[in-house]
């Protein structure tokens, strides 16, 4: 591993530079179910809202909002007579007798009593008033249609829907079923039976929906509160990389260090110089590194985790700096410092085509999402589209990208991402010819984009990783900082359960490992004896870590207590560990 000068870069990497509810009718009750307490208790004048009545200890939960969302999940969860009994002795009704007598009447069918109803409950938004006589009276439209009573259902639509002056769009569609009843199906009308039951019920959601909650209680709002509540442990766990279903509300959570891949599991010993780069394929089931050996290893990964060799690659005539895996997984692309890109068939091995440009270099690599085309960035500092026969397809010249840097593309092929300057990255909308820039006060060495495509990991050249949210605007959201970095290109990932952690390599012989949200550093992993240039996490299993490093190994990081059937042997170019570095 050699320095460089303040001017030339190192030989192996760059110079660092109004509803849709379907309604119904005024027709008979399809159910006799009661809606809400016996009558002794909805005549029960309700508690007042401004009651300082609270639960809890820090006293902002307010005891009757409390047990009306008690009682409502009790009912959702169909202990409706729990519910009622909870009503009765609490003498909190879940809704009021005029929000009681409102719900049975829509399960009922009954229209006209229920829009009046409506009226009497004393909601103060007009437009949600509205809103929902259109969607009460859009059902009894329907239903008027299926019981082949047209004029009542024209009437319906003319002196009492159309009076309503809104959603005019809506309106013009009910209007063709008049014309055309066997449109009714495609614009919402529902079957008879038990689908109009079914119908009517869906209509109470949607107005569940619209109304306020102090009006009517929203269905699972405990759930939501709750989940709520571990969704914001789970955040605050800087350790948290595990399946949400093993949280309990017994306890408050709280992960250990035993989440974060920090144990050697096994030495990948294959390649016969520094190794450069390596990149997980997107079902986690391969791994490919590539080499200044000038060759690329394709590795396999198991269902347990145990990494095995499965092809190397050779043909390169340069170190190679780069790879990208296919969409599918079934294709590599591997580029050369300057020299070729080369597409290989994964299951056999076999290079399946070399793409270059006479007199010019490749410099980077990388697949469109379907698969049906490639980019490369060129030493001339543009950027080209193949097919994968090899025929250029365009290519976007001037400033592009520098002479060697990272190259990437968004997952809906709209946005080309790559370094324009030594401190400045490109993005490029190629449909809407939009170019935006992230613009550093540093020179940047590389960067990554994240699976969701709204944040893109910069490194610096200052010791920094910054993440960048690119989604509509441009906005520096993080700072992380610990690894060092002096003289090569040291590459950072995304990684872990949600991508909740940043990992990256160091010129210390460490892997760097951050808590994504809370910016902490969690791990500072010691084994390798020479700079770790690039890490990659398995995107299908958050317990496995892949670096490589100048000391010509590649390294596989998993869990502590996970043992590995061949611990403490050489096979083929691994050595197996069990427990040290």
């Amino acid at each position: 591993m050699g320095g460089v000068e303040d001017e030339e870069p190192a030989s192996k990497r760059m110079k660092l530079a109004c509803g849709e509810l379907r309604g119904l009718s005024n027709g008979g009750s399809l159910t006799e179910t009661v809606v809400g307490p016996p009558r002794d208790l909805m005549a029960r004048p309700l508690q007042s809202e401004g009651d300082e009545d609270v639960v809890g200890s820090k006293g902002v939960i307010k005891r009757v909002e409390f047990v009306r969302i008690i009682a409502k999940a009790l009912d959702s969860l169909g202990y409706k007579k729990s519910s009622a009994h909870l009503e009765e002795e609490s003498g909190i009704p879940l809704h009021s007798s005029a929000v009681n007598l409102f719900m049975q009447q829509i399960l009922d069918g009954n229209w006209d009593e229920s829009v009046a109803t409506l009226h009497s409950i004393g909601l103060k938004d007009e437009n949600i008033v509205k809103s929902a006589s259109f969607l009460i009276l859009e059902q009894k439209f329907f239903e008027l249609l299926e019981r082949e009573k047209i004029m009542d259902a024209l009437k319906t639509l003319r002196t009492e829907i159309a009076h309503l002056c809104i959603n005019s769009s809506r309106i013009r569609e009910l209007s063709s079923c008049i014309v055309s009843p066997s449109l009714c199906a495609s614009v919402g009308s529902s079957n008879q039976g038990n689908a109009r039951m079914k119908s009517r019920s869906k209509l109470l959601e949607e107005l569940q929906k619209l109304l306020p909650p102090t009006v009517i209680i929203p269905e699972r709002r405990l759930e939501y509160l709750v989940e709520q509540a571990l969704t914001l442990q789970r955040d605050a766990c800087i350790f948290h990389n595990s399946s949400d279903k093993g949280m309990s509300l017994y306890t408050d959570h709280q992960c250990g260090r035993d989440q974060i891949p920090s144990r050697t599991l096994q030495i990948l010993e294959a390649h016969s110089d520094e190794v450069w780069f390596l990149q997980f394929s997107h079902n986690g089931k391969y791994l490919a590194s590539s080499s200044r050996d000038q060759s690329v290893i394709i590795w396999e990964v198991d269902k347990n985790g145990v990494v095995s060799l499965k092809h190397r690659l050779s043909g390169h005539q340069k170190p190679v700096s780069s790879v990208s895996w296919s969409p599918d997984d079934h294709q590599l692309l591997t580029c050369g410092t300057e020299e070729a890109v080369r597409r290989w068939d994964v299951s056999s091995g076999e290079c399946l085509h070399v793409y270059e440009k006479a007199g010019l270099g490749l410099t980077s690599c990388g697949w469109f999402p379907d698969g049906k085309w490639i980019f490369s960035g060129i030493n001339d500092k543009s950027i080209c589209m193949w097919d994968l026969d090899g025929n250029e397809l365009e290519c976007w010249r001037g400033q592009r990208t520098m002479k060697i840097s990272d190259l990437e593309i968004t997952s809906d092929g709209k946005q080309i991402i790559s370094m324009c300057r030594e401190s400045a990255i490109l993005l490029h909308d190629r449909e809407a010819k939009i170019e935006r820039l992230i613009e550093e006060d540093q020179i940047i060495t590389s960067f990554s984009l994240s699976r969701d495509n709204r944040f893109l990991l910069v490194n610096l050249l200052n010791q920094e990783i910054h993440l960048w949210n690119i989604d509509g605007g441009i906005k520096l959201v993080a700072k992380y900082k610990g690894h060092k970095r002096t003289r090569f290109v040291i590459r950072s990932c995304f990684g872990g359960l949600e991508q909740a952690f940043i990992a990256s390599g160091s010129e210390d012989s460490q892997v760097y490992i951050w808590h994504r949200g809370s910016r902490e550093l969690v791990e500072a992993l010691p084994g390798h004896t020479g700079a770790v240039n690039c890490v990659s996490w398995n995107p299908k299993n958050p317990h496995i870590l892949a670096s490589a490093s100048d000391d010509r190994t590649v390294r596989i990081w998993g869990l502590n207590g996970i043992q590995m059937k061949h611990k403490g042997a050489h096979s083929n170019g691994i050595h197996y560990c069990n427990g040290g570095t």
